[in-house]
């Protein structure tokens, strides 16, 4: 199986299946002298890990993270230190349930790539996905704590924040929108109104054994200008294969993204005006990204994210040998997948921008 592995200066790969032994990523290209403990990267993977609240899966994973190399500790430092060389991260995996699956050995799940894997590779681990499933993305989420302190370490002073703007057909009130509210409730939701609404219909659609779909908004602040190159070295393009290799994604927008269709263009012109002695945008229509480089304006990315394909409602499909059967998905599964895809949007979006100020320092200095 090839393409595991993502990005250009700083990039990783990532291995292991739902319900194997563990999974882990190993990075290359991280700068050295970073500190780096594995208590950092823990306290990013806890907001991912399963078992939180009633509206993720039970599954229960501590997700505890292990730095197995490219760090170095001794009487000189402050700290365990990144060498420069490649790092490996480990997340073992201790709540499998194998015989959850036994029953859909032989069928495909519709909504899922058990179809796809079995044209493409032959067979298929039909023990919760294997690399097709969402427990890949605890990997990314470690990765994406050493991605924002090499992006601290080369380009001091951005901030990264996520939030769910979207469950289903019920969006967020954009006037009641407060980073604060994100950690005062189970969904990432930045608007406590909202938010009650969600818990109201998720448990509802939970109950009837049923799923949401959701979308998430990434947020970069204090991005210089001038990160990105033309063509084909688009930031935009790099941050849409971001957010699209997200397990359950089906699209991406930044700024306005679909809406800016419906604009004139004297509406989705960025007029741009002096401040304090600086460029000063009056309007983010374009997120932050012109002509595929950074402007310096906060950049905001959309993806959205389908319903949990794995519920219990009977669908129809077929099974290996092409007959025609219908499927129940017993086991343990997120009512609504896209909460726990908050915190990979934002490691996806920390890696994209470390990679990119990396490629910035090495052609202009």
């Amino acid at each position: 199986m090839s393409f595991n592995s993502f990005g250009h200066i700083f990039r990783i790969t990532t291995w292991g299946e739902s319900h194997g032994p563990a999974l882990g990523v190993v990075i290359d290209g991280c700068p050295p002298g970073i500190v780096l403990r594995a208590e950092d990267i823990q306290s990013a993977l806890n907001k991912r890990k399963p078992g939180t609240s009633k509206f993720v899966t039970q599954r229960k994973e501590p997700d505890t993270v292990k730095i197995l190399s490219g760090v170095f500790e001794d009487d000189r430092t402050d700290g365990p230190r990144t060498t420069g060389a490649p790092i490996s991260l480990e997340i073992l995996n201790v709540d499998q349930r194998t015989k959850d699956y036994a029953d859909i050995r032989d069928k495909y799940r519709p909504g899922h790539a058990d179809f796809t894997y079995d044209a493409k590779y032959g067979f298929r681990d039909y023990r919760g996905g294997g690399r097709s499933s969402a427990r890949e993305t605890a990997a990314r989420v470690a990765a994406g704590v050493v991605a924002e302190k090499a992006l601290e370490h080369v380009r001091p002073g951005v901030t990264i924040r996520a939030c769910l703007v979207q469950m289903g057909p019920h969006k967020i009130d954009r006037d009641r929108f407060d980073w604060a509210e994100i950690n005062n409730n189970p969904f990432w939701c930045p608007d406590p109104v909202a938010a009650k609404l969600w818990e109201e219909k998720l448990d509802a659609a939970r109950k009837a054994g049923s799923s949401l779909g959701a979308i998430v908004e990434v947020v970069a602040s204090g991005v210089p200008a001038g990160l990105g190159a033309p063509v084909y070295g688009k930031l935009d393009a790099d941050l849409a294969a971001a957010m699209m290799s997200i397990n359950a994604a089906k699209g991406v927008e930044i700024g306005a993204g679909m809406s800016a269709a419906a604009l004139t263009g004297e509406d989705n012109a960025d007029e741009i005006r002096i401040k304090n002695g600086k460029p000063h945008f009056l309007s983010n229509h374009a997120g932050g990204i012109l002509g595929g480089i950074s402007s310096g304006q906060d950049i905001v990315v959309r993806f959205s994210v389908k319903p949990t394909s794995s519920i219990s409602t009977p669908r129809k499909t077929i099974t290996s040998g092409g007959e025609e059967t219908e499927i129940t998905t017993k086991g343990r599964h997120d009512p609504c997948v896209g909460i726990r895809g908050v915190p990979v949007g934002a490691a996806m979006m920390a890696m994209v921008l470390a990679d990119h100020a990396l490629l910035h320092r090495a052609q202009c200095g």
